[in-house]
């Protein structure tokens, strides 16, 4: 009886602990669920945005002067005040070379307004006249009678009053600083106490219209270039040239004009002399010079064409005159002379010179005269 009692006490005590120990293992699962619900639910709180540091402004001022300057360069000097804090530096400044602008050079013809003549060829030249030798007769002409500056057509003259002065053409002649350029600082390739004989400057001044030789002709000349710039007008004068007048023996000088119609009477005089053809037409020349050699070459183009064949030229330019050309060809048999004066471009006399040689074999020599008046057809 008594063990009876006593087991039942023990199966209580076991069960009482058995739902213990479960209650006890419920409520543990069940916070630790919590828990782990408690920290996936959980968000993660962004960290406090960082504090900027703030910086003063500074304050800062500059003051530039120019120290010194030249045409390539210029000191300049900064100064600068930062923060109160005063700062001087200077600086090398390479100066900026700003080209003027050019305003496009008028000739005398375009300032007599020759340019606004027009022509049936379309010649670029202001001034054209064409004479067909034999017979004396005009061709073609365009403000033949108008007197215009004619650079180094002037050396032209020059070539006829040395041959015709029967000066001793072997005499060696000295270029000197009186034969500088100073009027339009144009180059030379004959330096300053170069020897050569008459012939040779003349040669040079006919064919490669080198200036210096054609001051040394004059300056050589009898009585000083004076002398000889009178005697040129004097010939002028003899061959009828009434709008013509000289200055110079080079032709660098505006001052030397002639009309187109007095130009054609100084080519006819000027073929008649066998040697100012020659130099004339030359192609090219070498010249020994202070112990070198120096070749020089035609300045017309068209000696050196097959299809043409020339016995006297002479060509010309300076800023007021533009391009010019005397010449005497044949054409077809015949001998033709051509002026062309103010022509634009460096070829376009050149190419007036082919626009007349095609029309007259176009037209064979007939007796129409082709005339075109100053200021015509506006």
């Amino acid at each position: 009886m008594k063990k009876s009692a006593l087991g039942a006490l023990f199966l209580t005590l076991c069960i009482g602990t058995i739902t213990a120990e479960a209650a006890t293992r419920a409520s543990a699962g069940s916070a630790s669920r919590s828990a782990a619900k408690k920290t996936i639910v959980k968000k993660t709180a962004a960290p406090p945005p960082r504090k900027r540091k703030v910086v003063a402004a500074k304050e800062k001022t500059t003051r530039t002067t120019v120290v010194s300057q030249n045409s390539r360069e210029k000191i300049v000097k900064q100064v600068s005040v930062v923060n109160g804090k005063r700062k001087v530096s200077y600086e090398q400044v390479t100066a900026r070379r700003v080209m003027p602008s050019v305003a496009p050079v008028l000739t005398a013809g375009d300032l007599a307004g020759l340019n606004r003549t027009h022509d049936p060829l379309e010649l670029k030249s202001n001034v054209a006249l064409v004479v067909d030798e034999s017979s004396s007769e005009v061709l073609f002409e365009k403000n033949p009678d108008i007197a215009l500056p004619i650079a180094s057509i002037t050396k032209l003259m020059t070539g006829l009053v040395v041959v015709e002065s029967n000066q001793n053409m072997e005499e060696v002649l000295e270029v000197t600083t009186d034969d500088i350029d100073r009027l339009k600082n144009s180059a030379s390739r004959l330096a300053i106490g170069t020897r050569l004989s008459r012939a040779n400057l003349l040669h040079l001044a006919l064919m490669s219209s080198e200036n210096r030789a054609a001051s040394a002709l004059g300056r050589n000349y009898p009585g000083g270039l004076p002398a000889f710039v009178a005697a040129m007008n004097a010939k002028a004068r003899v061959l009828g040239m009434r709008d013509t007048h000289f200055v110079d023996s080079n032709g660098l000088s505006s001052g030397n004009v002639a009309s187109a119609r007095d130009l054609a009477k100084l080519v006819v005089a000027a073929q008649k002399h066998p040697i100012l053809g020659q130099y004339s037409t030359a192609p090219d020349s070498v010249v020994a010079s202070n112990g070198r050699s120096l070749q020089y070459r035609n300045t017309n183009h068209l000696v050196n064409n097959p299809n043409w064949e020339i016995g006297l030229q002479k060509t010309g330019y300076i800023a007021e005159a533009g391009r010019c050309l005397v010449m005497q060809t044949y054409i077809r048999g015949r001998s033709i002379v051509m002026v062309f004066l103010d022509s634009k471009g460096k070829e376009s006399r050149l190419g007036d010179a082919a626009r007349i040689r095609r029309w007259i074999e176009a037209v064979k020599f007939n007796a129409v005269t082709t005339s075109v008046a100053a200021g015509g057809n506006g």
